[in-house]
């Protein structure tokens, strides 16, 4: 089955072109059932960084397992780059390129705007019942996304302090640019790794895997935003979801442009829009989580996602409408709730 999604910017429907489509369905839809020790091992940490080291370090490999294709076949602009393209000169270093984000993606002046974090395909929901958008424990089950209980116990606060909240689920492609940005500005009171697994985001894995998403290895960002110059929409969480080839998460949050970049601490004060932190090659998951009334999520991407002129994988494997909207990075995603 394709899997399609909507363009923002030209509200046309769009069909993705899915890396290593083929391999992961066959590892999520036969190997889960039939050999179950293969399925485990594919989604293992180990396994990541093998694939990661092929397609993207060893000299050669990329060609062997068809990196390099990604490059030409799904249109990266290199011409966005902040270093030359002579110098782009190994699938890696694409796939960590920086951009001229503050000419390229512009972001609105409007204080009481929440925007994306990510050039990503966007879903958004709430875990209130009485929601239009209630789509809990489709991809991930609330209650053990912010902690594990056994090597975390004191983070179960997080779960009280979002009850009936609203959240984006942003999934970027290897093909986007894979810097995180910051979504609100605030002041960050926690910042945790919680370890996991390294399951594929891939729409065909997402839906056959019970809540991956909370499943995968993860990085935990909570930031206040009701500070002096904060975009007052209570606490925000913005957890960053490793998947299949994404060997690290590096914080490396700069104040201008990618100046000065240092890693997140708890005390420390973020700007909406600046760089916060970069996933290594591969694909992955950012999830911006909003605590109950606190934002209204804008119109079109609500509209997109029940769009029936679209086909998309989550729709079949979940049974309701879920047509994602691909954003860009820093662009509006929702407002303070007046």
């Amino acid at each position: 089955m394709i899997h399609q999604f909507i363009e923002r910017r030209t509200s046309k429907v769009k069909t993705e072109k899915l890396f290593g489509d083929k391999t992961v369905s066959f590892i999520y839809s036969t190997t889960r059932e039939k050999a179950p020790f293969l399925y485990k091992a594919a989604a293992s940490a180990r396994m990541s960084s093998i694939l990661g080291y092929l397609n993207f370090e060893m000299p050669g490999g990329s060609l062997l397992t068809g990196a390099d294709g990604i490059i030409k076949e799904l249109g990266i602009d290199l011409t966005e780059c902040v270093d030359p393209q002579s110098e782009l000169n190994t699938p890696k270093k694409i796939f960590e390129r920086k951009i001229k984000y503050w000419d390229l993606r512009p972001m609105s002046i409007d204080p009481e705007s929440i925007v994306s974090p990510a050039d990503a395909k966007i879903l958004i929901g709430s875990f209130a019942d009485v929601s239009r958008l209630f789509i809990k424990e489709k991809f991930f089950s609330y209650d053990e996304l912010f902690s594990d209980r056994k090597t975390r116990p004191g983070k179960t606060r997080w779960i009280d302090a979002f009850v009936d909240g609203d959240f984006a689920v942003l999934r970027l492609t290897p093909e986007k640019y894979h810097y995180n940005h910051l979504p609100v500005t605030g002041k960050v009171i926690d910042i945790y790794e919680i370890d996991g697994a390294y399951h594929s985001c891939n729409p065909t894995a997402m839906i056959h895997v019970v809540t991956p998403l909370s499943k995968n290895k993860r990085v935990v960002t909570i930031i206040d935003t009701d500070i002096h110059g904060g975009s007052r929409v209570g606490l925000v969480a913005l957890i960053e979801v490793v998947a299949l080839m994404i060997g690290e998460i590096v914080q490396c949050y700069s104040d201008f442009e990618y100046v000065n970049p240092r890693p997140i601490q708890p005390g420390m004060a973020l700007m909406k829009g600046q760089p916060k932190s970069l996933y290594r090659p591969g694909s992955s998951v950012d999830l911006v989580i909003f605590q109950k009334n606190k934002i209204e999520f804008c119109e079109d991407i609500i509209s997109n996602m029940y769009r029936t002129d679209a086909q998309s994988r989550f729709s079949k494997g979940f049974g309701q409408p879920l047509i994602e909207t691909e954003v860009a990075v820093r662009s509006t995603i929702a407002f303070r709730r007046q």
